[in-house]
Formats: structure tokens, sequence, C-alpha cells
């Protein structure tokens, strides 16, 4: 995990592939986990619990950037970003297959989240008690890899559901690249190729424009 930017109300990281926003098992490292120590360790007068806000998540093999709240009331107000979408979420996204479309193209589906299976399934109709929700995300061809018959995609998140993007992209045929429980049949490292290289977002404090940006090419 890597500090990308941090203040008396926030902090950013860089999460790896592989490592939990937030893990159900005590006995290894989370996110969570690994702010709340660096708090204790470098801040003397924080609690010895320090409060760590989840704001929005990211799957455990996926990579990216992640911003969390150090107190309840920079929480809400981020919290309020996410839901009224003044929160920008950006990903790049090499997937199986070729797709040509060089101007954003949305894409709209239904999915409902099985919880046995522990998957997003795109459907027209719910399954059980499963209620549909609407998932929406902008696609567009960054680079295309002909030769090893792969696509590059920028990606931007409308909508934030369990496993949005990884479910949408498969449903349209091309899954991420690494990611077998969506039906790829490539591998890729300990991880899938999706990366969430860009965040934007509203200060919850100052009200100053934030913006932090990786570089993906190392990672995809």
């Amino acid at each position: 995990m890597e500090i990308l930017y941090e203040d008396k109300s926030i902090i950013i990281i860089f999460k790896p592939a592989g490592l939990a926003t937030q893990s159900a098992n005590v006995t290894r490292p989370d996110c969570v986990s690994l702010i709340a120590r660096h708090i204790r360790e470098n801040d003397p007068d924080r609690k010895p619990d320090p409060y760590v806000g989840i704001i929005h998540r990211l799957d455990q093999p996926v990579a990216g950037i992640l911003v969390f709240a150090k107190d309840e009331r920079s929480a809400a107000v981020l919290s309020k970003q996410v839901q009224s979408d003044v929160m920008n979420k950006h990903y790049m996204a090499l997937v199986e297959g070729i797709v040509d479309s060089q101007e954003y193209t949305e894409l709209v589906d239904h999915l409902y989240k099985d919880g046995k299976e522990r998957k997003a399934v795109i459907s027209d109709k719910a399954a059980g008690k499963e209620k549909l929700q609407e998932a929406r995300l902008l696609y567009r061809t960054e680079k295309i890899d002909r030769e090893n018959n792969r696509t590059l995609l920028s990606v931007h998140l409308v909508t934030g559901r369990f496993h949005q993007i990884r479910v949408q992209l498969s449903h349209m045929g091309h899954p991420i690249v690494g990611d077998r429980k969506y039906g790829a049949v490539s591998d890729f490292g300990s991880g899938i190729a999706l990366i969430a290289d860009r965040l934007e977002f509203v200060h919850p404090k100052s009200g100053e424009k934030v913006e932090k940006i990786v570089d993906f090419s190392s990672f995809l």
C-alpha cells in the first residue's frame, strides 16, 4: 500500500492487487488495518483506535486509488459526493478481444448480486428476492493490440455496483484479462488487468478540488 496524500481529514492511497479494502479475516492485513496502524504510528494525538472511514471500495484483485476519511464529518461529506456523482472514478481495463470505440460509448445493464457465488449477474429479471440495480458506465478504446487480441479501454464509472465493470465488460463479450471469475481465458499475475488510475473529488474541509492520477503503464 502506498500513501499518495494525507492531511488531518483524509488519506489517499494506492491499493495493490491482492490487498482487500476491508477483510472479515482479522488475521489478514487490509487497507483499513494498515491505515489505522499508520495513523497510530505517525500521529501521537490520535486515539489508540483511530477512525478510518471507507468511502468507496475496490475488489481485492483490482489495483488503484482509494480515499479514506479520518473523521466522521469528512466521511459523511465524501459519501454524499459518491451518491451525487461529484466524485469521479476513472479506470483502465485491458480486455480480451478487439473493441473499436473511438468515442465514449454508454453501457447500461441491470444486475443483481449472487451472494452464494459472490458474483454479479446481469439479467432482465431478478432472482429470488434479489432486486435488479441499474449499472451504467462509459468506455472508449485507448489502444488495440491485434497481435495478442486485446484492447485497452478507458472506463468512466457512473454507478458503483458490485463487480460492475467486470461483469458489464464480460457481458459485452470482452472479459478483463485475468478475470477468470467472469469468463477470461487468460491469466494476469496475482490480480486482473483493471486499475483505478484517476480519482477526483472535492476536499471535505477546504472545498478545493482534489485530483490524483497514477501511471497505469507499469501495471497493465
